[in-house]
């Protein structure tokens, strides 16, 4: 900081008191009062310099961040077409480059038409920033830059640019399920990939522009099922009347090296009453609720020793009016003494291997008794009949007290409610969570319905 002051003597009207401003960009020359003693001029001069230096510091000269900002274009580049009509590689990120040694990039931001914006890095000089998810294709976007000289002086720069047609015909598209309907409390939505996705960069990606909405709003999570299948379910059952939308923004997004996204179709569900069905293999009875209240309750047989029904909760997966069921499908040898073939009508499904809850009368005399089946849940026909009439996709059938196995979680059905939300969100690429030990149900009876 320099400043300087001249006058010529006390008592000379000419004198002149000339002051430079910190930055020494502006001079300042007033008439020093005449007839006056040094000391007293002195005492004037440092007077007018302590108000000129604080007029200048409010300044616009003073202050860069006061200041208008300059026209950055010719000392900020980009990665895109110079010319009228190119258009930029949506495979390649976006790169914005500071020209002038003594400028910075001082933020960035790129969002297209739709006002999604595209995350980037500041490099620590300030120099250079560039995109760190892929474009687009065929978008437009909006840039705007801002920058700082070597004074601390601000300057904008706005870019516009379209990107082009990726050169691969290589597309990621996205298959929701279920089939757009009315469906029980249990339901997950699932998202079906035409291609694997397997690197984790890959899949946030392909995760995030994975969107469901609810109607009331209700929170859940996606979870990898495999590399190409995901399942979504909110923490606790869905509530009763819920609708569910289901979309994706994959279509023109770069998700891998000659991987796009391509066009899904959106998805709608309706919720219907929240119906539960639980299974008590220790008292061989059926209960069923309805919006949290008993409605029946059925006398039942369950799986025999050697062949325990499955524990755990289970989503009805469909209704059959008449299976015809036999022991060969589940590995029981023709002609073995556990071999049958069988009639039987009023099957509800729950799980892709075999097990149903359907009509029994061969059976009546053992159901509220003992338990003789080779898996299923059996009831009298009339009792099958009422609940094939009362049960829809995706309601609840849940086992308690049985020796079988807990229900898988996933490949036989929808086992997805056995694992508990803390787990469940850990297979999500965008939650994270510690993972806490999971409780064994199969010997619990459930304490909400």
């Amino acid at each position: 900081m320099s400043q300087t002051e001249s006058f010529r003597g006390a008592g000379a009207g000419a004198e002149e008191v000339t002051v430079l401003s910190p930055s020494g960009r502006r001079a300042l020359t007033r008439p020093a009062p005449a007839r006056l003693r040094p000391r007293t001029v002195v005492g004037c001069t440092l007077l007018v310099i302590a108000l000129v230096e604080g007029a200048t510091a409010c300044g616009s000269d003073g202050n860069p961040l006061a200041s208008r900002p300059y026209d950055a274009s010719d000392r900020i580049s980009f990665n895109g077409p110079r010319g009228e009509g190119g258009k930029v590689d949506p495979d390649k990120p976006l790169e914005i480059t500071a020209e002038d040694s003594g400028d910075r990039i001082t933020d960035v931001t790129a969002a297209d038409a739709s006002g999604r914006y595209v995350a980037g890095e500041l490099a620590a000089d300030g120099r250079r920033w560039h995109s760190t998810e892929p474009l687009a294709a065929n978008a437009h976007y909006t840039v705007r830059v801002s920058t700082e000289d070597e004074d601390g002086a601000p300057g904008r720069r706005v870019l516009a640019f379209d990107t082009g047609t990726p050169t691969t015909k290589k597309r990621l598209t996205v298959a929701f399920g279920p089939r757009a309907g009315t469906y029980g409390v249990g339901q997950p939505v699932t998202a079906e990939l035409s291609q694997p996705v397997k690197d984790a960069a890959q899949r946030t990606i392909v995760e995030r522009a994975l969107k469901v909405d609810t109607n009331p709003s209700v929170p859940g999570a996606w979870h990898w099922v495999d590399d190409k299948k995901l399942h979504y379910r909110p923490k606790d059952y869905w509530p009763a009347h819920t609708t569910i939308r289901v979309h994706s923004t994959l279509d023109g997004i770069k998700v891998g090296d000659r991987l796009w996204g391509g066009r899904t179709k959106d998805l709608t569900l309706t919720i219907g009453d929240r119906v539960i069905a639980v299974t008590d293999a220790a008292a061989h009875s059926l209960t069923v609720f309805k919006n949290g209240e008993q409605i029946k309750q059925i006398p039942v047989t369950t799986g025999k020793p050697g062949f325990e029904t499955r524990n755990g909760v289970k989503v009805v997966l469909g209704k059959e009016y008449f299976v015809r069921m036999r022991g060969t499908t589940v590995g029981i040898a023709e002609g073995s003494a556990e071999s049958y073939d069988l009639p039987v009508y009023y099957a509800t499904r729950v799980t892709w291997s075999g097990e149903y809850v359907h009509a029994a009368p061969w059976s009546v005399g053992s159901q509220g008794y003992a338990n003789v089946s080779h898996g299923c849940t059996g009831m009298s026909t009339e009792n099958a009949s009422w609940f094939f009439a009362n049960v829809r996709e995706g309601d609840v059938v849940q086992v308690v007290n049985s020796y079988g196995h807990t229900m898988e979680t996933f490949g036989n059905g929808f086992g997805d409610w056995n694992i508990d939300w803390e787990k469940w969100r850990a297979g999500s690429v965008l939650t994270t969570g510690e993972q806490k030990p999971e409780q064994d149900p199969s010997r619990l009876r459930p304490t909400a319905v």
